[in-house]
Order: structure tokens, then sequence, then C-alpha cells
């Protein structure tokens, strides 16, 4: 008896399956997810980038013979060392005077809390080049500073013209300007830290100046070092002010000598912009490496340095060229 037309087909009559072998999953071209805006993307950057250098570079405005002439002139390298031996010094101190503010500022002591926050308040209120301009002209309001008894007889007494070289009233005003905000850094970092260590600390007897020596400020690092070095990138550029209180720096050598040479002020202002990027460059570099080693033990791997990148990069490239040819 034929069965209706419609009706079901039953497992017994579906027909078999085809006998064709599947292909392996491990040979089979895994195809990657086309994204057309991210191509575009990269081309108009590419496109801009390369109009840009091209400009940089043809430019007669730059005059890049001259450049070169200034680029490693004795003058301008005597205002680089000038550069590097005023933000030495201002890092240096500024850190260890952020440091005792912020200290003070975390402490129980009702008068060292006020004492740091008003500091904190007024450094972060003044520009730097009224610091500077200040203290260049400290000689006229104290002429001779001592040390004494309170409203009694002066122990010790200099003359204070004597003492405050253009390079000391430049490291002494920017490193005042610096430790305000340097104090605000290590505070957060300090302050970012899991209460619980400073509760097994001191449950283990630690005394305070161990527990902070060893266990917080360690940890506070991997906070504090991002946001103070870019706290010295700025401290660099700041450096130029110096200018302002007959010290001549980078900048200052490069406008003294953009004043004797007119045509030569935008080659010398490039001269001073490189100069710049190099110190800045360098110090990212240090940056990344610091951080990469209080990471250890806070990540589950270190991140790759630039040479680590660059490798797998090329392994990827010749593994990718490999999968074509053999496609």
């Amino acid at each position: 008896m034929s069965e209706p037309p419609g009706a079901a087909v039953s497992l017994a009559e579906a027909p078999p399956p085809t006998d064709t072998p599947s292909r392996p999953l491990a040979a089979q071209r895994v195809l990657p997810l086309r994204r057309p805006g991210r191509r575009f993307a990269t081309v108009v950057v590419l496109v801009l980038a390369a109009q840009f250098v091209h400009g940089l570079v043809t430019n007669p405005f730059y005059q890049w013979d001259r450049f070169g002439y200034w680029f490693l002139r004795p003058t301008i390298l005597d205002g680089l060392l000038v550069t590097l031996e005023v933000t030495a010094y201002s890092a240096v101190l500024g850190l260890l005077g952020g440091i005792l503010l912020a200290l003070a500022r975390l402490s129980r002591s009702p008068v060292l809390r006020a004492v740091s926050w008003i500091y904190v308040w007024a450094f972060r209120s003044i520009p730097l080049i009224v610091v500077l301009l200040f203290l260049y002209n400290f000689s006229a309001l104290y002429r001779t500073l001592s040390v004494g008894v309170p409203f009694g007889p002066a122990l010790f007494s200099f003359d204070e013209s004597k003492l405050a070289t253009d390079i000391v009233i430049a490291v002494v005003g920017i490193s005042l300007h610096e430790s305000a905000y340097a104090a605000e850094v290590v505070r957060g970092g300090i302050l970012s830290v899991d209460q619980g260590q400073h509760e097994a600390a001191a449950a283990l007897g630690l005394p305070k100046g161990y527990q902070f020596k060893r266990i917080v400020f360690p940890q506070a690092l991997r906070s504090i070092i991002p946001n103070y070095v870019n706290q010295l990138i700025g401290l660099i550029k700041g450096t130029s002010l110096v200018f302002y209180v007959s010290l001549l720096d980078l900048f200052g050598a490069a406008q003294s000598m953009g004043s004797t040479y007119p045509g030569d002020i935008v080659p010398l202002l490039m001269v001073a912009t490189v100069w710049y990027l190099i110190l800045t460059s360098v110090v990212s570099v240090v940056q990344f490496y610091v951080e990469r080693y209080y990471a250890r033990g806070a990540t589950r791997s270190l991140p790759p340095t630039p040479l680590q990148k660059l490798r797998i990069a090329i392994n990827d490239l010749r593994a990718r060229v490999r999968r074509e040819a053999a496609v």
C-alpha cells in the first residue's frame, strides 16, 4: 500500500550520508574577521604621517643644514649640561621633599598635617616663574640670613647674595615647586596600598619604620613611578624658565644664539626641540624598565620589552608568510 503524498519519511528510508571524507580541522584555513574600517583608518593615518614627514624634510624654511651645524655646537651642549644638572638636582630634592610632605600629611600630628597642606596649597597655586623671580630678588629683602634662638641672639649668619648663585636659585626654586606636586603623587601611592597590608604588618609586630620601608613603600612605588615620571618630564621642560634668572640652559642657549643670529631662529628652536625629545625619550625608556622591575609578583607575567616585542612581531610575520606559501 503506497503512502499518501506529503507523508514523513522514516529514518530507515532516509538516504545514506555521503562518503566524502571531511578535511581535518588543523588543515582548514582560518580566515580572520575583516575590518574595513580599521584598514581605512590605517591608510589615512599613514598618508597623513607621510605628508607630514615629507613637508618636514623638504620645506626649506627649517634650514636643516643650519640645524646640523648648531646641533652639537659647544654653546648648545653647555646649555644641555646645565639642563641636565638642574633637572637631576631638582628631581632628587623634589622627590625627597615630596616624601617628607606626604608623610607629614598622613601623620597623626595636626600641626604637621596643617603645615604640609598649606605648603602644598601655596606652591601649587603660585606659578613657577613667580617663585624663581622671587628667589632671584630675595637678596633685596634679606641681605643676610642667620640661624639662632627665636627673638634671641644669632648663632651664625651668612651673606645670602654670595650663597645664592644662579644655579642654586634655579635648583631651590624648582625643588620647592616640584616637591608640592611630588607630595600628592607619593601620598596617592601610599593610599593605594591595600589596608590589609598595613594590618598584616602590624599583626607581625613590625616597627612602623620597617613597615613603611619594606612593605608599604615598595608596593606604593608601582603607583608612584608612572605619575612621578610625568612630573619629571614636566620638570625637564620646566627648566626652560631658568633662562629668566640669568641661567643659560638648553632653551636659554638657543634663545641667546637666536638673538645673535636672527636668520637661524627656526633651526635653533628645532635643535632645542629635538634635544628635549631625546631627553624625554630616555626618561620614558627608564620608566618602562623600572615599572617592569616593580611589577614582579603583581602580575602573572612581566610585560615584554621592546626588543622582545620586535622579535615576536618578526616571528609572527614569518609564520604568516609560511602559511600563505603553503596555501
